[in-house]
Order: structure tokens, then C-alpha cells, then sequence
């Protein structure tokens, strides 16, 4: 019999908007009716396992999906369990009445072998995001059950009647409204299919119906029982007329006869029903890993390693995370973490669950027992989050010290490619800082990796507590040498992450301090002087100073001369340690570099150089402003690169000075 009604709405004025503003993105409505799909399947198997439902032998469990961009349509059918009449009332008749919940709450001590994915009863209701009217066609499992044919046009009011459904399960479809005809094209629709339902536990399949059968070519071979056979195409065997041993001519057969069959094309799943998530480590070779990366990130470059996250205690917990090899100079350092509730998509990077270091990897994590909201696009405010975060965050550090203290030539491989994220994530995450303490390490000059102790250990007699580094070697090759020549050693530190990366270490090491290799110069380089030679040389620094001021036309430059062991370095530049950390702090936020009183700058001055003499006893000379703007601009040249206009004054200069010594 025809019933008429109005939906039993549970909050006035909600209908609204849950078509509205239920879900942000309107293409989620796919993932809500084939989510409904794959719950009705997955109780029908539980029913089964318990012996209430006995399936016929020749049902495969599936979900089709069916697009018509001709008549605007959309159809998502399953072989679930289906609905009684009773039962549509119940659950379509009164928004956020939950199926899942209730069929939780009937059967919960009797089988919890799969996870029911539905929670609020809200998700069929997304359809009318996209679509002026709505039908459902179902059939319930249980005996005797009558089909049931529904259907509202977007309102609040609904038909329900007998239906002509002759088979277990349901068949919602969905009449598109103008805005929303691109659902309903096939690669749209697998495009998005894709994107949230790609790990679904039960097959779906995708099919355009506007272009009628589809048909493929196989061999006899192939050929299966399940297979719908159109034609049988017999291709005669292939003859060739050759000349045999005797010099006679013959017939010979060079391909036998065949046949091969035109059949209707064979379905083929749209998504994968056993993640490798879901498998146990052991199960898994490196080739899968590998496969599975390649597939959801579509990114070529193999992975360094990962780690294989597996827990059922205090909470369900699956997923793979992978560390990618990034190229620095190209590459986004962010990466993408997919997170899955019972193999639905969810969203990428939910920064509640994955610590935000961790988002430099890339990985997948399913865990059914997360918090989400009524629309499933984020999380409900729960200390029970801050647990998973934190549990993640532990397996994370317990591989890389692992790797270190079992596989140390591996871990100093991926060091390059990886400290950045360890660096990050000490910064930010006081328990992975601790746990990590003991495994940083440092490459130094000659490529040899040490940790902190041993970088400290190996330079205590030439400068105690000090850790010199590099962030260039090209800018500070000239550093680097005179390094080498004293038998000096640094470490590379050249990713942004480093400079708040030191500060950090030097906070926990108390008394320990980073200079950068052009920071200052050590007692190392320089001659010693004798008591009454000080006095001297602090008069020829007065007098260098007037000298290069003059010359550079900048009475504010610090100058220093020193009686350097190497005579032939004429000049350097250097930059106080705290000074140049304050102008990257300032270039970072944005500020003005000369906000702080500008570069700390120091022109070093060798008094044993040829070039720094001739300019000391010919202050008043004819070339004397030339040898100074040059002497400055090698210096500036060894410390980094010169602006524009400083290097085109440098080039002419050059030529001059070279023209001179030619004539």
C-alpha cells in the first residue's frame, strides 16, 4: 500500500542544512552512499557468520556505481542487506537516526569481526547536495520481506510504496540538479571514487550506462565460465610456401589456426580491498611497499624505508609511513599523510593526529577508533587523539634509533635526506627530542659522521665546547681551507631547519656553543705577538681603518688587523655569531635586516700580507683607494656574492688593475 508523509526531522530547520552545509566538498556524497553500500554488505557478513542469513552461492558482495551524463543520473546499488518497509521508515524517515549504531547495539556481543563504517544515520541525506530527487529501491534479507520503492524531491516530503526490487540489497539514484551534471561523467566520478573509496572493504565497480555494452577480445585460454561470450572469431592458420632440403617447394604452417573471443568487457574493481595496511609486516616484501607507494602517491622516486604500524591495543591502529627521498632544491618539503577511518578516506594531513614534523612524510593511517565528527571531515576534541598522536610519534623515533644502533651505515646514508624532519621534530616535540638525544649526528669536513660527544671529543684541545659549521662550502671554501691547513674541523649544516635547529642543541648542552665557520677567527690562524709588538699593530689598525673608510666611503666599517700565519690571504669578512643569527630571524618573520643596527660586519686585515702593507705605507698613494675597494670586494666575493652594482665596479676595476701590471 502507498504511504504519504513527512519526514520526522529531529531538529527544526535541519534539512537545510545538511543539504547545504552539512560537508564542504559536495563530491563526498559518493563517499557517503557507497560507505551505506559497504555497511549493509558488511552486516549481511556478520549475519552469515552467525548463522542468520545464508548466501546464495553464485553472489559475489559488490557495489555498482552507474553514471548517465545523457539523463543526468547516478546510481549506487549494493547487495547487502537491504531495508524492510519498517526499517526505511526508521532510518530515511528520520534524519540522524544511525543504522550502523543500532545494528551495533543489537548484535555487539555476538560477532565483531568487521567494522561497521556508518555512525550518524546523516550520510544519505548528502545526496541532496547534488541531486533535486532522490529514489531508493531496496529489498530486505529477511524472508518473506516486501520490496520498497522511495523517493523525495529535496524536501522534507517523501513517497513510499511497494517496489518491483527483486533481489537482496539497494539501489539509490540520484536525478542531478544543474549545478551538479559533472558527478555524473565517468571520469569525474571515478576521479572522485578514487580519491575517497580507493580502500573500501567491498568491490566497487564504475560503469557508464549512456554508452551501452562494452566489449574486449580474448584468448581461448582466458575464457571463464563467468565470461559473456558475443562472437567466436576463428583466425585460419598461417601458411608459407618454403623450399626443403631436396631444393622442392612445400606448404608449411608458420601459425595454427586460433580462436579468440568477443565478450562482454569484464568488470575490474575500482578500488583495493586489502590494503597493505591490513596486512602483518612479516607478509609484506619490499617490492609491495614500494608498489603501494608508487600507486597512492604517485611519486616515482623509491621511498628511503618506513615503518609498518600495527596495534590493536588501547586502540586499532594500522598504516604505513614512508620517508621520501626530497630533492632541496625543488621539492615541497610537505609531505602527505592520507588518514582512513575503517578504509574511507578521511582527509590528508589532520594535523590533531599526525604531529606536525611528521608531516614531512608520506603514509597512510587507518584507524577506525578515531573521534570524527558528524560529517566525518574532522576530528571531535579528544584526549584520546592526543594519545594516537603521541603513540605514532613513538614508533617513529623507536625505527630511526633502532636503525642507528643495528644499522648505522644505512641510517648515515639516509642522514642527508632525512635529518631535516629529525631536526624539526626535536624542535617541536619535547619526548622525540629526548628520545632522539643520543642519535643526532653531524658530518663533518671529511664526510665522516660523529655525534655531538664526539665532535666535542675529537676538537677539546684546539676549541673547547665549540662546534664550528658550514653552510656553504662554495661561499666559505676560502674558511674551509685555512680550516684544513690548521687541522681544524667543522660540520655541514646547510638546510633552513639548521639555524634554529643549533639554537636548540645549545640550549640543551649547556655551556656548548655553535659558530659558524666565518664567525671569528681563532688564536689557530694567527701569529703570536710578542707584548711590545701589540702596541704597533693596534696603531696600524688605527691607521688601516681611516685608510679603508676613506676608500669605501663608509666611516661605520669594524676593522680588524691581525698577523695571520698564511700571508697570502689579503682580506676576510666576518660576522658575529649572534648577529647573523638575528638577521636570519629577521629575514624569516619579514622584518627589516637592519632593524637590529644591520650585518655585523668585520673586515679582517692580514699585516703580513704584501697588498695590506703597501696600503699601510702609501695611504696618500695614486692606487691606494683602488687596492682598498678591491681588497674589500675579494673578501666580500670569499664570504658570499656581491650585489649587482658592487660586481660590475669589481670587473672594470680588475681589468684596470690588470691593465697596469701589462704596461
Amino acid at each position: 500500500m502507498a504511504k504519504t508523509g513527512s519526514l520526522s526531522i529531529n531538529s527544526e530547520n535541519i534539512f537545510p542544512i545538511i543539504k547545504k552545509w552539512l560537508y564542504s566538498d559536495h563530491d563526498i556524497f559518493y563517499r557517503e552512499l557507497i560507505s551505506n553500500g559497504c555497511d549493509a554488505i558488511t552486516k549481511l557478513k556478520k549475519l552469515e557468520l552467525m548463522g542468520e542469513y545464508e548466501k546464495p552461492e553464485d553472489v559475489e558482495y559488490r557495489i555498482e556505481v552507474s553514471v548517465n551524463p545523457e539523463e543526468k543520473t547516478i546510481t549506487v546499488a549494493d547487495n547487502g542487506m537491504g531495508m524492510t518497509e519498517e526499517e526505511v521508515d526508521e532510518y530515511i524517515n528520520q534524519i540522524a537516526f544511525s543504522g550502523a549504531q543500532d545494528f551495533l547495539e543489537k548484535y555487539k556481543d555476538k560477532a565483531n569481526e568487521d567494522q561497521i563504517i556508518g555512525h550518524f544515520g546523516l550520510g544519505f541525506y548528502s545526496a541532496f547536495m547534488v541531486a533535486d530527487r532522490v529514489t531508493i529501491d531496496t529489498k530486505s534479507y529477511k524472508a518473506d520481506a516486501k520490496a520498497v520503492h522511495w523517493e523525495s524531491a529535496g524536501g522534507t516530503e517523501f513517497e513510499m510504496k511497494d517496489g518491483d526490487r527483486e533481489l537482496t540489497g539497494t539501489t539509490i539514484t540520484l536525478y542531478l540538479n544543474e549545478d551538479s551534471t559533472e558527478f555524473a561523467n565517468e571520469y569525474r566520478a571515478r576521479e572522485v571514487i578514487e580519491k575517497y573509496c580507493a580502500f573500501m572493504p567491498v568491490a566497487i565497480y564504475l560503469n557508464d550506462t549512456s554508452k551501452g555494452p562494452q566489449y574486449e577480445t580474448i584468448e581461448k585460454d582466458e575464457l571463464t565460465d563467468k565470461d559473456t561470450v558475443i562472437e567466436t572469431i576463428v583466425e585460419e592458420a598461417k601458411t608459407e610456401e618454403k623450399e626443403n632440403e631436396n631444393g622442392e617447394k612445400e606448404t608449411v604452417e608458420i601459425s595454427p589456426a586460433k580462436e579468440q573471443y568477443k565478450i562482454l568487457k569484464r568488470p575490474v574493481a575500482l578500488n583495493d580491498t586489502n590494503p597493505l595496511w591490513n596486512k602483518h609486516p612479516n607478509e609484506c616484501t619490499e617490492e609491495e611497499y614500494k608498489e603501494f607507494y608508487r600507486k597512492v602517491f604517485l611519486d616515482f622516486k623509491e621511498p628511503l624505508f618506513w615503518i609498518h604500524l600495527n596495534m590493536d591495543y588501547p586502540f586499532n591502529l594500522k598504516g604505513i609511513l614512508y620517508f621520501p627521498k626530497i630533492n632541496m632544491e625543488y621539492d615541497s618539503l610537505e609531505g602527505t599523510i592520507k588518514l582512513y577511518n575503517n578504509q574511507v578516506f578521511i582527509a590528508d594531513n589532520i594535523k590533531e593526529v599526525i604531529p606536525e614534523f611528521l608531516m614531512l612524510l608520506k603514509g597512510v593511517i587507518d584507524c577506525p577508533d578515531l573521534p570524527l565528527n558528524v560529517s566525518r571531515s574532522a576530528l571531535q576534541n579528544d584526549g584520546f587523539v592526543k594519545k594516537i598522536s603521541d603513540y605514532i610519534t613513538k614508533k617513529v623515533a623507536d625505527k630511526l634509533t633502532g636503525m642507528c644502533k643495528t644499522d648505522r651505515e644505512n641510517y648515515e646514508k639516509y642522514w642527508d635526506d632525512i635529518n631535516p624532519f629529525i631536526k624539526f621534530g626535536c624542535i617541536k616535540d619535547e619526548k622525540f627530542a629526548e628520545k632522539m638525544k643520543d642519535y643526532i649526528i653531524f658530518k663533518n669536513l671529511n664526510g665522516k659522521y660523529l655525534t655531538l660527544p664526539e665532535c666535542l671529543e675529537e676538537n677539546k684541545e684546539k676549541h673547547e665546547n665549540t662546534v664550528f659549521y658550514v653552510t656553504d662550502e662554495k661561499e666559505q671554501s676560502q674558511y674551509i681551507n685555512m680550516f684544513k691547513e690548521a687541522g681544524l674541523d667543522a660540520v655541514i649544516l646547510k638546510h633552513n631547519i639548521d639555524a634554529p635547529f643549533i639554537t636548540h642543541m645549545e640550549q640543551k648542552n649547556e655551556g656548548v656553543k655553535f659558530l659558524r665557520i666565518d664567525a671569528d677567527l681563532t688564536d689557530t690562524f694567527k701569529e703570536e705577538t710578542a707584548e711590545e709588538d701589540k702596541e704597533a699593530l693596534k696603531a696600524d689598525g688605527e691607521t688601516l681603518t681611516e685608510i679603508f673608510r676613506k676608500a669605501l666611503e663608509n666611516d661605520k666599517l669594524d676593522i680588524k688587523v691581525e698577523k695571520l700565519k698564511n700571508a697570502g690571504i689579503a682580506s676576510m669578512i666576518t660576522v658575529s655569531e649572534d648577529s647573523r643569527r638575528m638577521q636570519e630571524m629577521m629575514r624569516m618573520y619579514s622584518m627589516g635586516a637592519d632593524m637590529f643596527g644591520g650585518n655585523q660586519e668585520t673586515l679582517v686585515l692580514n699585516a703580513n700580507n704584501k697588498l695590506v702593507q703597501y696600503v699601510l705605507n702609501h695611504k696618500d698613494g695614486e692606487h691606494t683607494n683602488m687596492i682598498c675597494q678591491q681588497l674589500y670586494d675579494l673578501a666580500a666575493l670569499s664570504h658570499g656574492s656581491l650585489t649587482p652594482e658592487r660586481m660590475t665596479k669589481f670587473i672594470a676595476r680588475s681589468n684596470e688593475l690588470m691593465g697596469m701590471l701589462a704596461e
